[in-house]
C-alpha cells in the first residue's frame, strides 16, 4: 500500500507541475540565423544598396516569452566588421552577449559568423536589436517581442498586436556616413522617414508616391501597436487621424496607462500603445514626422511618412470621401515631446521596482560639444579653421573608440592599464551656466569652455550600489535633446525639467512611488533628467547618446560592475566559442 500511495503521490506531483507548465508557460529556447549582407533597393527613382539581415527591412522580428533562451546565429556577408547588440536584453551575466562593438566584442569579421545566446528573464513588452558598429544600425534592425509566461496583460487583451519601426532612408554609404560623423561633419541628413521601411507617399518618384506602410483594422477591435525609433537622428512625433492612443508600456516596462492623440518616441526608445478601431470605417492617415530644434542650432530638412489606417469593408477609393490627415506639431516645436513624457508613471507593483532609499554614488553629467585639435596639439584656433574637429563630451571628456580589443576583455584579463583609465569625473570639472543660449553660436563664452580632449576614462561601481545620475543637455554649440541608453540595466526615472538642475529645489520632484522604469531616458533639449539605478550586473556596460551622430563624435562612456560575492553574482568567463580580438581589430577565427 506504501508503494501504491508513493506512487500515487507522485504522480499528481506530475499532474500539478504539468498543469502549472501548460499554465505558465514552459520557457523554451528560441533560435534563429541572422544573415547580414548587401541588398540593392530602389525608392526616389534611385537605385542604393542597402545592408539587411535575411533580405528584410526591418530584419524579422523576435518573438519569445519572458523565461525564454533565445540563440541567434550571425553570419557577416557584408565587407565590414558587424556585431549585434539586444537593445534593452538585461543580459543578466551574459555581458559577452551584449554586442557593443569594441566594448564587450570586436566585431565579426566579413565572411565569418558568431553565435550569441542569452535569456530573457523578467521583461515583457517591447525591445529590438540593431548592429552596434557604425551607423549601420540605420537598416540593420528589428523588434524583439516579449510576451507573459501566462498570456495576461494588464489591460484588456488585444485583437493583434503590430510592430511599427520608425525609421529613415539613407542614400549616402553608412559607412561613409560614419567616417564623416567621426570627422565632425554631421551635416549629412537622410532623405526621407520611413514607417516599417516604406516611405510613404508623401515622397514619390515622377509623381508617383512611394508605398505606404497599411493597418489593416476591423471596427471595435482594439490593436497593441508596439513603437520602436530606429532613427539614426531625429525624435519622431505620431499620430492617426480621428483616433486616440493608451500608452501602456515602454522599454519591455509597463506604465500606468495614459490616453493621448500622439505620442513622441526618440531614436532607442520603444512603447507600447492600445489603439481601438472605434472611428467611422473608412480609410485614416498616420503621420510621423521629425521634431528638431529651432535655429541656430543645425537645421536638417523637414522629414515625414505617411502610412494608412485601413478599416475593413470600406471600398480602395475611401467610399469617395477624402482620406484625413492628422494636424502636427511643428518641427521646430519640441514642448510637446516634453510635456508628453511628464505624463509617464510606471505600474506600481507592491514590493517589485522598489526604488533603492539610500544612494552610493551620484553623478552630474553635462552632456554637449566641444572641439579638439585636429593634430593633437593642445592649442588651435578653435572654430576658426581645419586645424579643429567638433566633438561630442560627457563631462567635457570625449569618449575615444579604441579598435584594439574590447574593454570587457581588458577588464576581465586585467589588462585595461594603459588602455582606459577609472577616472570619469561625477561633474564638469568648470561649472557655468550650462542652458545659456548665447553658447550655442561661436564667441566669447563658449570659447572657453570648447577644448576638451578625447580618452576612454571609465567609472566602476562596486557591486549592488546604488547610482543617481543627473543627465544635464546643454546649450554648447548646439542645444538637442539627448536620449541616453544604459547597456545592461533599467533605470528608474526619478524626474525631468527644464533649465539647469537645482540640487535643492529639483529633488522635491523626485517619484519614488511609481516612477517609470527604463532603458532609454530622453533627457529634454536645454534640460535634465534624474535617474537612479542598481548596478547589479557584472560586467562593461556601455552608456551613451542615442542620436548616432552623438555616439560617433564621443557622448558616452562605459560602467563597470565589479563582481559580487557569490558566483552566482559575478561574470563567468566567456563562453567556449566566444572568440577574442585579434590583431586586425576582429574577433579570431
Amino acid at each position: 500500500m506504501g508503494k501504491i500511495s508513493m506512487a500515487v503521490s507522485i504522480l499528481c506531483v506530475a499532474l500539478v507541475v504539468a498543469l502549472a507548465l501548460a499554465i505558465v508557460g514552459e520557457a523554451a529556447i528560441v533560435e534563429h540565423t541572422f544573415v547580414v549582407h548587401e541588398m540593392n533597393m530602389t525608392h526616389l527613382c534611385n537605385t542604393t544598396k542597402q545592408y539587411v539581415v535575411n533580405g528584410q527591412l526591418p530584419g524579422p522580428t523576435l518573438d519569445v516569452v519572458d523565461g525564454d533562451t533565445v540563440i541567434v546565429h550571425l553570419v557577416n556577408r557584408l565587407p565590414h566588421g558587424m556585431t549585434i547588440h539586444w537593445h534593452g536584453i538585461r543580459q543578466l551575466r551574459t555581458c559577452w552577449a551584449d554586442g557593443a562593438g569594441y566594448v564587450t566584442e570586436c566585431p565579426v569579421a566579413p565572411g565569418r559568423n558568431r553565435t550569441y545566446r542569452f535569456d530573457v528573464s523578467g521583461q515583457v513588452g517591447t525591445l529590438w536589436w540593431h548592429a552596434h558598429v557604425t551607423c549601420l544600425r540605420a537598416s540593420v534592425h528589428g523588434a524583439i517581442v516579449v510576451r507573459p509566461k501566462d498570456g495576461r496583460y494588464p489591460f484588456p487583451t488585444p485583437a493583434r498586436d503590430v510592430p511599427i519601426v520608425i525609421g529613415e532612408w539613407w542614400t549616402l554609404d553608412l559607412v561613409e556616413l560614419d567616417r564623416r560623423n567621426l570627422d565632425g561633419n554631421f551635416e549629412d541628413d537622410p532623405l526621407s522617414a520611413t514607417l516599417n521601411g516604406k516611405l510613404g507617399d508623401l515622397s514619390n518618384c515622377s509623381g508617383v508616391p512611394e508605398e505606404s506602410f497599411v493597418l489593416d483594422v476591423k471596427r471595435g477591435e482594439t490593436y497593441l501597436l508596439r513603437f520602436i525609433n530606429t532613427a539614426l537622428f531625429s525624435e519622431y512625433f505620431f499620430k492617426v487621424a480621428g483616433h486616440t492612443f493608451t500608452v501602456v508600456g515602454a522599454d519591455a516596462n509597463y506604465l500606468t496607462p495614459f490616453k493621448t492623440d500622439m505620442i513622441t518616441i526618440a531614436p532607442g526608445e520603444t512603447m507600447d500603445v492600445l489603439m481601438t478601431a472605434d472611428a467611422t470605417p473608412g480609410h485614416y492617415h498616420m503621420t510621423a514626422v521629425a521634431n528638431q530644434p529651432p535655429p541656430p542650432d543645425l537645421q536638417i530638412r523637414a522629414l515625414n511618412s505617411r502610412g494608412l489606417v485601413r478599416y475593413a469593408g470600406v471600398r480602395s477609393d475611401n467610399n469617395g470621401k477624402p482620406v484625413p490627415t492628422p494636424l502636427m506639431p511643428g518641427q521646430h516645436d519640441t514642448m510637446p515631446s516634453y510635456y508628453f513624457r511628464a505624463k509617464f508613471n510606471g505600474l506600481a507593483f507592491p514590493g517589485r521596482h522598489r526604488v533603492p532609499e539610500h544612494v552610493d554614488e551620484r553623478l552630474f553629467i553635462t552632456l554637449g560639444l566641444g572641439s579638439i585639435c585636429r593634430d593633437g596639439k593642445k592649442d588651435c584656433k578653435l572654430r576658426r579653421s581645419n586645424e579643429t574637429i567638433t566633438v561630442a563630451t560627457m563631462n567635457n571628456v570625449s569618449f575615444h573608440h579604441q579598435t584594439a580589443a574590447s574593454l570587457l576583455e581588458r577588464y576581465y584579463d586585467g589588462t585595461g592599464k594603459g588602455v582606459y583609465t577609472e577616472d570619469f569625473p561625477d561633474r564638469p570639472e568648470t561649472p557655468y551656466n550650462y542652458t545659456d543660449m548665447d553658447l550655442i553660436p561661436v564667441g566669447p563664452l563658449e570659447e572657453v569652455l570648447e577644448p576638451t580632449t578625447k580618452a576612454i576614462r571609465l567609472r566602476r561601481f562596486k557591486y549592488n550600489a546604488s547610482v543617481e545620475i543627473v543627465f544635464q543637455s546643454t546649450a554648447m554649440l548646439q542645444s538637442d535633446p539627448n536620449p541616453m541608453h544604459l547597456h545592461g540595466h533599467d533605470f528608474f526615472v526619478l524626474a525631468q525639467g527644464l533649465g539647469n538642475f537645482d540640487p535643492v529645489k529639483d529633488v522635491k520632484k523626485f517619484n519614488y512611488y511609481n516612477p517609470q522604469l527604463r532603458n532609454t531616458v530622453h533627457v529634454p533639449r536645454v534640460g535634465w533628467t534624474a535617474i537612479r539605478f542598481v548596478a547589479d550586473n557584472p560586467g562593461m556596460w556601455y552608456v551613451h547618446c542615442h542620436f548616432e551622430f552623438h555616439i560617433v563624435m564621443g557622448m558616452a562612456t562605459a560602467f563597470i560592475v565589479e563582481d559580487g560575492p557569490t558566483p552566482e553574482t559575478s561574470l563567468p568567463p566567456p563562453p567556449a566559442d566566444f572568440r577574442r580580438c585579434g590583431t586586425n581589430g576582429f574577433s579570431k577565427h
